[in-house]
């Protein structure tokens, strides 16, 4: 706890960043006050003078950087007990020299360590709501049309089943009772299925897909009662499923059973009119509720735009049976009635691929989230690399120059950089030997310049376009607010020769290439986005899952109806031709609506938030998966029909 209150304190802190391959880590120097005092959590000692203690993620990832001789010796790992998260990035650095009382200016006092503060990877923490959000519009609608799919297929056997127990007077209750029996068994087989993983990450750490991050084992096992619950809830989710869609209705003149497979209720045409007037409205409202009214109106939207798509695809079809009638064509008859008919047949095919191209777009605009400072800071990077590098510090003193001077790889030349806010015209003073490494004159007063050097160009880019340099024959020196070192090498690859020697005379100096602050940042985007691409990847996986049960679901329907027509027709012609009409047409139909919704989706989310860009090619690639599949749906139905009529013999049934 920090304290203004110096007797009572037991240690010296102090928080300083860096980062290893863009990736931001939080450094945190101490030095005790008190013999006897409680090292910070996770440290079984207190580090000795001039030692370093890291994590063992920061260890592992920092290896290519040296990261165990940065700060200093290394001394040790951090345990699980002072870490978020085992992948968490944190070092404890001891300097070799307690501060002096004016460094102790830019220091805490405190008085124990253990209590809660917002450090490390606290600070890139999200809030729960954020994930769930995510989690739920990206895995969670395609897992909830998985379900809705899974307990459909064969659906016409338990229609007609429970018509028939309703003709015999058959209750609702007498119908779920059977529907929760059929369903039960498998229902549980899939609940313990899903145990296995859940053992798996209560026994040892595993590292998360596409994300790199571990999983704390004692935190899954605190989380037990919680999966004990989501398992009930599963379980409890999917019988109720089962059970309420396959219900029966009667009609208000009419006491013959009839399915609701027959129809589209019109709520689902509402609430996805509901769903779009929740996406244009968010664009008015602000920060993290605006992100939220846009979230749910999306997941709606995509949950029950199948619905609208199918309502499209029933006008459709009573013109493809009209117009088959007038002309005398079987198959546009019989596919055109079927259309109108079995309206839930192409939602559950529809549904897949709906989603899926949304899905796929809106994984894609999210990640080219980036920024413009970032896209630029990249491009230096790839050009420049780190042959130009920043070391920043109040206390950098003359003879502090000359002491990193000495330690500095061979070929290095240090400069001085004086920034002021007021103007964009940095000045950078050096010897001359220093200058004319860089290809410039050496002034005795301040001269604008320009040089074709790539290294003065970045230092132009990123500290003012108007430079103008100096050359100082004595010793550099800074001033403490606007002033910064640079050290320019020839040969790339040598940052973390230059942060050692740096480390070694300047504690929580901050050392850094030009624009690293805005990689650190496009880092951390990238870090969420791959979250992003983990959730939309096993949310795309469940819909492919989808889209296979409800084919195969659909070939095995096809096959029993369309055999009898072999006896009438004679010809196989007539199986390709119901196909094509009854679930090629119909779901060409979903695709061009669903790639129309996307488009307009995608461009609005990028306008709102004004950041990213729209891949029309990604849309197009996606578009033109789901019409190749919708093709291959057909000509696969077609050949189920025909193998079957091939087989077919007249019973008494």
């Amino acid at each position: 706890m920090i304290t203004d209150q110096k007797q009572d304190a037991v240690a010296l802190w102090r928080e300083a960043f860096d980062a290893v391959g863009e990736v931001q880590h939080t450094v945190i120097y101490i030095d005790p006050l008190m013999p006897g005092a409680q090292p910070p959590p996770g440290l079984a000692h207190w580090p000795a003078p001039g030692e370093v203690m890291l994590s063992p993620e920061l260890a592992h990832q920092g290896k290519h950087e040296q990261i165990a001789s940065r700060y200093g010796n290394y001394a040790g790992s951090i345990g699980k007990s002072g870490l978020v998260s085992p992948s968490e990035r944190l070092a404890y650095v001891r300097p070799p020299q307690p501060p002096t009382a004016r460094e102790r200016e830019s220091w805490f006092y405190t008085t124990g360590f253990g209590q809660s503060y917002p450090m490390g990877e606290v600070l890139y923490g999200r809030p729960l709501s954020q994930v769930l959000l995510a989690l739920g519009a990206m895995t969670g609608v395609p897992a909830v049309a998985l379900l809705v799919v899974a307990s459909r297929i064969g659906s016409s056997t338990r229609d007609r089943r429970s018509s028939l127990l309703q003709a015999l007077g058959g209750s609702w209750w007498h119908r779920s009772v059977i529907n929760a029996g059929e369903a039960a068994l498998p229902v549980a087989a899939g609940t313990a299925l899903a145990i296995l993983p859940m053992v798996a990450a209560l026994s040892i750490d595993i590292r998360i897909p596409l994300t790199g991050y571990l999983l704390n084992s004692d935190d899954a096992r605190s989380a037990v009662p919680m999966m004990a619950i989501a398992l009930t809830v599963s379980f409890a989710v999917s019988l109720a499923a089962v059970v309420f869609l396959h219900r029966v209705d009667r009609d208000k003149n009419s006491t013959r059973p009839r399915s609701l497979s027959s129809k589209v209720p019109h709520w689902r045409l509402v609430g996805c009119g509901l769903g779009i007037a929740a996406v244009v409205f968010s664009q008015y409202v602000r920060d993290v509720p605006g992100l939220l009214v846009f979230a749910v109106g999306t997941v709606v939207m995509w949950a029950l735009l199948p619905s609208v798509a199918v309502v499209a695809c029933r006008g459709l079809g009573s013109v493809i049976a009209k117009r088959g009638f007038r002309t005398g064509r079987p198959g546009a008859l019989i596919g055109g009635r079927w259309t109108v008919a079995h309206p839930g047949v192409i939602v559950r095919l529809a549904l897949a691929m709906i989603i899926g191209i949304g899905l796929v777009c809106q994984m894609q605009v999210w990640n080219s989230r980036l920024g413009e400072k970032a896209a630029v800071a990249r491009a230096a990077e790839a050009q420049l690399g780190d042959r130009v590098v920043s070391v920043q510090s109040r206390n950098i003193t003359p003879s502090v120059i000359e002491d990193l001077s000495r330690s500095l790889p061979d070929g290095s030349q240090v400069l001085a950089l004086k920034s002021f806010p007021e103007q964009q015209a940095a000045l950078i003073q050096g010897t001359c030997l220093a200058l004319r490494s860089l290809s410039l004159p050496c002034p005795a007063e301040p001269q604008a310049v320009a040089s074709n050097d790539i290294r003065v160009s970045a230092v132009a880019s990123w500290y003012g376009p108007a430079l103008r340099i100096q050359a100082i024959p004595s010793r550099l020196s800074l001033d403490e607010l606007n002033g910064s070192l640079l050290v320019v090498t020839k040969a790339p690859r040598q940052q973390a020769e230059i942060e050692k020697a740096a480390y070694a005379l300047i504690p929580a100096v901050n050392v850094e290439s030009p624009g690293e602050t805005w990689l650190v940042g496009a880092a951390n985007k990238d870090r969420l986005n791959n979250w992003t691409l983990l959730f939309g990847s096993l949310g795309l996986a469940l819909l492919l899952l989808t889209a296979a049960l409800s084919s195969a679901a659909e070939f095995a329907r096809i096959r029993h109806v369309l055999a009898p027509l072999a006896v009438l027709t004679g010809s196989s012609t007539i199986y390709r031709s119901v196909v094509f009409w009854h679930l090629t047409i119909p779901l060409l139909l979903s695709t061009a609506i669903a790639t129309v919704v996307t488009a307009w989706h995608s461009l609005f989310f990028i306008a709102m938030v004004q950041e990213g860009n729209f891949s029309w090619g990604v849309l197009g690639t996606a578009s033109l998966g789901c019409v190749l599949l919708t093709v291959a749906v057909g000509v696969l139905g077609a050949r189920t029909a025909i193998r079957s009529a091939q087989q077919w013999r007249p019973t008494a049934d």
